[in-house]
């Protein structure tokens, strides 16, 4: 059956509750003056958002695509307490790294978070030995309290029995620890829609032209609605420079002559269609520092990632023909040929780690967040990993606060007195949701447990608002596509509750359609079909 056939006339009505439209939008921002205005809606710009309006100021943010359009959503997806640290003896940062971690995956975003085990081959000739590779998973777990199990050394037999796509060859031992894994898209997704229940106002797609100045410092921005054109402005007590890879743009338009503050290091990935059972991730030692991921993830194999230090214009970023058969090469010393097959990958990516400044070379730059100050008084903050991102944005509040002659309102909630556990919307465990979606149901509309299961761990209880929709008109119940658990309803929610303005926006960050290969130039046409329906 074709799933596509009826879909033009779907959801040609907005939903009780939706975000307001642009105009309405554009109007708040330029008839207000704002605490503070975030420029940039990704992992940095979203988590200070959240946790200023959380605090009671009055929060604007924008940004020139769409909410993690960039190297937000071009990650790893992992949440880990990062085991290569411990090569370095950055053993405090590793115990921080678990802390927020495990408070993600158990307080915050349970339904968007996810346990994943880790397997460590060890090879002859290999750059480690299982020894030292023992030691250290033991004194990984041992970090995290053992909150996931006690690092330890398995054998190739038991490894292999549980990954069929392990390569065997001269394969002595392999290590065992463990960690997590999210979609960055919908976190970022979740962490903007808490911004604006807080009291943030939002608007995507729209590019700071010029800043606005009062007596030399910073008070806004000019902007450019990519939408449509239209042009307005925001004014604001405070600016804050989140861009990511464009943060020295940003800069210079606050003071032409601002010295270059960051490099840029891409990583690529490649997602694959699975031929065989993943019950593990798979993290293989390429070099003495660099690792190689084999990860099952959104019922894909996704690989990677390189680390190049990158020099083009952001914008541009890609991965190349190069990068493929890098990431391929590399993930051939742990997996078969058989699963590495060029012909089952679905999609490429690239995105852009920001990093200090410095001499040497990228691969040995330190991961940290710089915040800095410029001539108008805009703060500028940089770097910075999913994992740590709350943290990260209650670090950068924390600095606000402290700013001389007061940067924030004086009324303000200060960072130290919030919740440190707010959760995420539509917190809930997954598998009760997933009950509830197949069993409390409307007489003859029947939903597919594959898709309950991808609306449950997606959106947790906010799932019930997209199968109220198909309650309301059973066509939205129906896959986008045919070999993907998707449905219409995904699409009318995503365009009336989550900001989605474009194709991309939905078939790559919304929903899975575009890692999974599946959004042909038909399915793309009916989404775009359905976003102009609002």
């Amino acid at each position: 059956m074709n799933t596509l056939q009826s879909v033009p006339t779907l959801g040609t009505h907005p939903t009780a509750g939706s975000n307001p439209g642009r105009a309405e939008t554009r109007g708040l921002l330029a008839n207000a003056t704002y605490d503070l205005l975030v420029i940039g809606g990704g992992i940095l710009g979203t988590s200070v958002a959240w946790h200023a309006a959380q605090s009671g100021l009055r929060v604007a943010m924008v940004d020139a695509g769409d909410f993690a359009g960039a190297t937000s959503s071009a990650s790893s997806k992992l949440v880990h307490g990062g085991l290569r640290y411990l090569q370095t003896g950055a053993v405090k940062l590793v115990a921080e790294n678990h802390h927020e971690r495990r408070v993600l995956a158990k307080d915050v975003a349970p339904h968007l978070v996810n346990p994943l085990t880790f397997y460590l081959p060890v090879y002859k000739g290999g750059p480690h030995g299982a020894a030292k590779l023992g030691a250290g998973v033991f004194a990984y777990s041992a970090l995290s309290a053992f909150g996931d199990g006690v690092g330890r050394v398995i054998s190739p037999a038991k490894a292999a029995a549980d990954n069929p796509a392990l390569r065997t060859d001269n394969l002595k031992a392999v290590a065992v620890y463990g960690d997590h894994q999210m979609n960055d898209s919908r976190m970022a997704v979740m962490t903007v829609r808490a911004a604006v229940e807080s009291g943030a106002v939002v608007l995507n797609h729209a590019e700071v032209t010029g800043l606005r100045f009062t007596g030399g410092r910073v008070t806004g921005a000019e902007l450019k609605d990519r939408t449509d054109g239209s042009e307005f402005g925001v004014n604001a007590r405070l600016v804050l420079n989140a861009t990511g890879p464009w943060v020295d743009h940003l800069r210079t338009m606050e003071d032409s002559g601002a010295a270059p503050s960051i490099r840029l290091s891409k990583g690529a990935h490649l997602v694959l269609k699975r031929k065989s059972p993943w019950r593990a991730a798979m993290a293989t030692p390429i070099d003495k520092y660099r690792i190689t991921f084999a990860l099952p993830w959104e019922d894909q194999l996704l690989l990677g990632t390189t680390d190049e230090e990158y020099t083009g214009d952001p914008a541009d970023v890609a991965a190349t023909e190069s990068d493929i058969q890098q990431i391929l090469d590399e993930a051939a010393f742990s997996v078969r040929d058989a699963d590495l097959d060029r012909d089952a990958m679905t999609y490429a990516f690239a995105g852009l780690r920001v990093l200090p400044g410095g001499p040497g070379g990228v691969e040995s730059a330190k991961r940290e967040t710089v915040v800095t100050e410029g001539r108008g008084g805009m703060l500028s903050v940089a770097g910075g990993k999913w994992t740590t991102y709350r943290h990260i944005g209650r670090t950068v509040m924390d600095k606000l606060e402290k700013l001389p002659g007061g940067g924030i309102a004086d009324d303000s909630v200060p960072v130290k007195d919030l919740v440190r556990r707010t959760p995420l919307p539509g917190i809930a465990n997954p598998n009760a949701v997933a009950h509830r979606l197949l069993v409390d149901r409307e007489p003859g509309v029947r939903m597919d447990p594959l898709t309950a299961r991808q609306l449950a761990t997606h959106y947790g209880s906010l799932s019930f608002d997209i199968a109220r929709l198909v309650n309301e008109d059973p066509a939205l119940g129906e896959r986008i596509h045919p070999d993907g658990p998707e449905i219409w309803a995904q699409v009318v929610y995503a365009r009336d509750h989550e900001w989605a303005e474009t194709v991309d926006d939905v078939a790559r960050r919304r929903t899975t359609l575009t890692i999974r290969g599946l959004d042909s130039d038909e399915v793309r046409g009916r989404i775009g079909e359905l976003l102009q329906q609002r």
